[in-house]
């Protein structure tokens, strides 16, 4: 009998705690919603309650699902830094969340590169000193690898002061610091990041698939690891929709050039995991990645095919074919030791100025040449770009370095080049009838000097299809 009894009560405080009204935890104090759109606002109460909401002089009702699930949409706001409340009431039970601002919100995410704080960040006590921006906020999630979709993740929202931008993400922060100068608007970051991680882990399984190489490892991985396919998705990803946002900003790809067959696999997986979040949102929101920068033992040979160089032409092609997407290159910004390097405040710049031009429709240059197109001349290759600004340089004013040249035969060696009008002329003495130029084409391109006079690099590029692999 006192078992039974012990059972009913379970049930009883069971019931009682999925009946209680609960909000996700992104809408905590402090948080940022996102103007001009009609951004939606959920959570949890008693199954058919009628649940209340009340912010910035919209009052709305809705009735909670069978699972007991709510959504409304507010009505799109403009921006406002005036700290606003919001109150959800249903039946005797109410939450209040203050502080609230509308501006722009950017998802941002990916491995140790975008978890790198600003406290192991280039000159970080200036930066800390400095870091009174009352109207940046970044909410902070935990890391949670799920076998299983999860509704709601652990984390909060911080203001940016100088006693909490340590903990901020670097990149994160210094892009959502360009931003909210250059629009004068309060910005939201929402850092959902886990070092180490391969970019199967941050999509949705169903959308996996058409991938089997991706797929074996179902079988031969830890299914509760971080890095099992889908597992970073349906824990930091899938609790985050359908939050109101601008876009998302990506720096990952490290962990997926292991070898040249997965590297090759990465500009497709990485298409495909944003083709899969913009469904998860229902809308095709900007998309910003970070290419990987240069690393590891400088270049010796005049071509150097390894997964590194692979995965950046991944990010290269992506930049060219995705719409509302685009790559901000480092390949100056890499240092040769450490896979983490420092100068995070120009990464996050670049990527600004991508959404900048973009997104906003700001009138400035958005990165560094993109390579075009190639013009045979005799015993010349003329390389034509986009993306040149207000003109081709050399960096420095040494003579452009990297560029190799090749002909039939495949074989590569270090070619002349130089910069005619808004054109790079290539050759090669030793290469008489030239098919293929590489730029840059290696781990660590170092003196790799091709930029626009707005100070872009140019990013590391082919102009041969060659197989990459050969038997």
């Amino acid at each position: 009998m006192k078992k039974r009894i012990w059972i009913v009560g379970l049930l009883v405080l069971g019931f009682s705690a999925y009946g209680e009204l609960r909000l996700p935890s992104l809408f905590t104090d402090g948080m940022v919603l996102q103007r001009d759109q009609e951004v939606p606002v959920w959570g949890w109460a008693e199954p058919g309650a009628k649940v209340s909401i009340v912010f910035a002089g919209q009052e709305k009702t809705v009735e909670a699902d069978s699972t007991g699930k709510f959504m409304i949409r507010l009505k799109k706001m403009k921006a406002s830094a005036k700290p606003q409340v919001l109150k959800v009431v249903s039946a005797a039970d109410s939450a209040e969340v203050n502080n609230i601002l509308i501006g722009e919100v950017w998802l941002c995410s990916g491995q140790s590169n975008m978890a790198w704080p600003v406290s192991k960040a280039m000159n970080f006590e200036e930066e800390k000193a400095a870091a009174d921006y009352p109207l940046i906020r970044m909410f902070l999630t935990k890391r949670n690898a799920s076998a299983e979709l999860q509704e709601d993740c652990t984390g909060s929202w911080k203001v940016c002061t100088p006693d909490h931008v340590g903990a901020f993400s670097a990149t994160a922060y210094f892009f959502g610091r360009e931003i909210h100068k250059e629009l004068d608007v309060p910005v939201g970051l929402i850092r959902s990041c886990w070092g180490g991680t391969c970019i199967e882990a941050w999509s949705p399984m169903a959308s996996l698939d058409p991938y089997p190489l991706v797929m074996k490892y179902k079988a031969e991985r830890n299914p509760k690891s971080q890095n099992y396919p889908a597992n970073l998705y349906n824990g930091m990803i899938n609790p985050l929709i359908p939050y109101g946002l601008r876009g998302a900003i990506w720096y990952q790809g490290e962990s997926n050039a292991k070898n040249l067959v997965d590297a090759q696999l990465y500009r497709d997986l990485l298409e495909n995991m944003v083709v899969q979040w913009r469904k998860d949102w229902d809308d095709i929101f900007s998309f910003y990645a970070v290419q990987l920068v240069n690393f590891k033992k400088p270049q010796q040979q005049p071509v150097e095919n390894t997964p590194w160089t692979t995965i950046r032409e991944g990010f290269l092609q992506f930049h060219k074919e995705v719409p509302n997407a685009g790559i901000a290159v480092g390949i100056d910004l890499g240092e040769a030791n450490n896979i983490h390097p420092k100068n995070k405040q120009e990464m996050g710049r670049r990527l600004a100025r991508q959404a900048l031009a973009k997104t906003y429709g700001k009138d400035l240059v958005a990165g560094g040449p993109i390579y075009k197109s190639t013009k045979e001349k005799g015993n010349k290759i003329v390389l034509q770009f986009d993306d040149i600004g207000s003109g081709l340089v050399e960096q420095g004013g040494e003579p452009l370095k990297t560029f190799a040249i090749a002909g039939a035969d495949k074989k590569f060696v270090f070619a002349q080049a130089a910069i005619v009008d808004d054109t790079v002329v290539v050759s090669s003495t030793e290469v008489p009838d030239p098919m293929a130029v590489r730029y840059a084409w290696a781990d660590n391109p170092v003196g790799c000097n091709l930029y626009n006079k707005e100070g872009f690099p140019a990013s590391p590029f082919r102009t041969d299809d060659w197989p990459l692999i050969t038997e």
